[in-house]
């Protein structure tokens, strides 16, 4: 009987344990639970904060560009306008002065504010149909008179079966054509820089494959091929692969005393990525001038009828002397008229 009652005692013993463990591991759970609970409140109170500081940050940053770039333009125009009027040569140097330190602000009012949507992942494309040939025309009108200060020759080349109009996004593809051509125009300090537009044919498309970009020819899109090139001060083999890091500026001894943000061509591969594309740089090394390239996928648009305009001429030069023959001049207005109405359009 006494064996019987110490063997009863025993299992209720080892009952009780296993029952105060059952609640000692409940009571864990319960607790981890619970502080699970606050730490998933504490991250998306966080979350919270963060996206509200995002959406501040993004809209005074669109209030500052469009309060800065507005009056930016004016003297950017103003400046460009003085440029053609009769100078003194220390005036010159002066408007020139303002006209170059405008456009470097310019440009780093739109970086910031595009490497800010491209970083939270807010900036979309605008996809939509425009006319492929003026975007050429547009940058060679930003780019001429800067060209022209440092008596530098430019050219466009368009190859004939480029599309008079496209589906994509107008401003991001502008926007990446004249960074780079800005980059050419920068770092030349004498010669020449050609702009050169073409379409990618579907046998070609293999040459430019890469782990990051699978082109695939279709009968609703096609790939345009842009290349900038210039004799300026070009790129060391050490230096290309870090062209596209943004806040990174080459060591080359032949861009020493030219200045920037480090954001351009930073921009301009993401922006190339969205629109489905490739960017890349080829130099021969320092001070042998620079070629740069880039591929996007570009809807075809049958709204033709709507920017029958008159094209670009396939060889468009504009230099400083603006003396060269036998093809039209970018701006062919005639007197204060033609400038005012140019003034106009830039604001």
């Amino acid at each position: 009987m006494y064996m019987n009652e110490l063997e009863l005692v025993e299992v209720v013993a080892d009952q009780v344990a296993v029952a105060l463990s059952h609640a000692a591991i409940l009571e864990e759970s319960m607790r981890a639970r619970d502080l699970l609970m606050e730490q998933n409140v504490a991250l998306d109170l966080a979350r919270r904060e963060a996206e509200m500081a995002i959406r501040a940050r993004n809209d005074f940053l669109a209030v500052m560009n469009h309060e800065m770039r507005t009056p930016m333009n004016a003297i950017i125009a103003l400046s460009s306008l003085l440029l053609e009027t009769e100078l003194t040569p220390e005036q010159r140097l002066m408007v020139e002065t303002v006209l170059k330190s405008s456009n470097l602000l310019a440009t780093l009012i739109n970086d910031v504010l595009d490497l800010s949507k491209l970083e939270d992942g807010s900036l979309e494309l605008e996809i939509k149909a425009f006319n492929l040939h003026a975007v050429f025309r547009e940058v060679m009108s930003f780019i001429k008179p800067i060209a022209a200060i440092k008596r530098l020759s430019v050219s466009v080349m368009l190859s004939p079966d480029l599309p008079l109009c496209a589906l994509g996004d107008e401003k991001r593809l502008m926007q990446t054509i004249l960074n780079i051509s800005g980059n050419a125009v920068k770092f030349t300090k004498e010669g020449h820089i050609t702009l050169l537009a073409s379409v990618v044919k579907a046998d070609s498309l293999r040459e430019f494959r890469s782990p990051e970009f699978h082109p695939a020819a279709s009968d609703d899109h096609f790939y345009l091929k842009v290349q900038v090139k210039d004799t300026g001060c070009g790129i060391s083999p050490q230096d290309l692969p870090h062209v596209f890091t943004k806040f990174t500026h080459t060591q080359s001894g032949g861009d020493r005393g030219f200045s920037g943000s480090g954001l351009g061509l930073a921009i301009c591969k993401r922006f190339v990525s969205l629109m489905g594309g490739h960017i890349w740089l080829d130099s021969e090394g320092t001070g042998r001038g620079c070629t740069a390239t880039f591929v996007i996928k570009l809807g075809v648009s049958d709204n033709i009828n709507t920017y029958q305009q008159q094209l670009i001429p396939l060889v468009w030069p504009s230099s400083a002397d603006s003396d060269s023959s036998g093809s039209k001049a970018l701006n062919d207005g005639k007197g204060s008229a033609s400038l005012k109405s140019r003034y106009q359009r830039s604001i």
